[in-house]
């Protein structure tokens, strides 16, 4: 199943920021369980359970180029012992902290799940355009639109030639890469979560920032998934 996702901006934040927040330029895998969990109606506290790597296959590729921007955003300070909204002393109510997004994202998902349900639940809030809780980019603040692609027959292929694959890469995959004329970045995400919200596993990937149509990464690697789109993908 495949399904686009949007918003005017996006924050993923990464796991060792603190006082200036900063963001993934794509979505992780957790993030995106989240996602499809809430337009299934799984609350945060339950989807997990569904959504570990032997449950559900789930790949991203960029659609418009990662455009990153800071702004300062208030928070209500909680160094003081009550919240109460007036300035006591020297102390503000309320904290600035410069939080970095991603400006105009837009995403392509790709989704398999083992459960019929869940799959089939998913393909029909996803095609007649409901959710059960809102669905956001990362955090509330940023709420997400989206739009049914359709489900693709997919099939898995392997070659020992260059490929030109369009989503997001692990880094572990790769067995040699052709740079072409592009913008190639790495990061390190987290593609799986334990019940209790700890992070289980991180996973390097490589992505063209750019999200040109056609553009994507030439490499070769073991093994790969192919849709009748003629789009191909590796999975998270």
């Amino acid at each position: 199943m495949v399904f686009d996702v949007w918003g005017e901006y996006a924050h993923f934040r990464k796991y060792y920021t603190t006082t200036s927040p900063l963001t993934f330029s794509i979505p992780p895998r957790t993030a995106i369980s989240g996602l499809i969990g809430a337009i299934i109606g799984l609350s945060k506290d339950e989807y997990l359970k569904y959504f570990s790597k032997e449950q559900a296959q789930i790949a991203v590729r960029i659609l418009n180029p990662i455009k990153k921007v800071r702004l300062a955003e208030n928070l209500i300070n909680t160094k003081d012992d009550c919240f109460i909204p007036i300035k006591k002393g020297a102390h503000s109510p309320r904290t600035q902290i410069r939080f970095e997004f991603v400006k105009d994202a837009k995403y392509r998902i790709y989704f398999y799940h083992t459960d019929p349900n869940i799959f089939n639940k998913a393909k029909s809030m996803l095609l007649h355009h409901k959710c059960v809780y809102t669905p956001c980019l990362g955090i509330t603040e940023h709420i997400a639109n989206f739009e049914f692609i359709g489900e693709k027959a997919i099939r898995e292929k392997s070659s020992t030639d260059f490929i030109k694959l369009d989503s997001a890469l692990p880094t572990d995959s790769i067995k040699e890469i052709k740079l072409e004329d592009g913008e190639y970045f790495s990061e390190t995400i987290p593609t799986e979560m334990e019940l209790d919200r700890s992070l289980k596993e991180y996973r390097k990937v490589m992505f063209e920032r750019n999200g040109v149509q056609g553009k994507g990464i030439t490499a070769k690697v073991d093994n790969y998934w192919e849709l009748e789109t003629n789009e191909s993908i590796i999975f998270l």
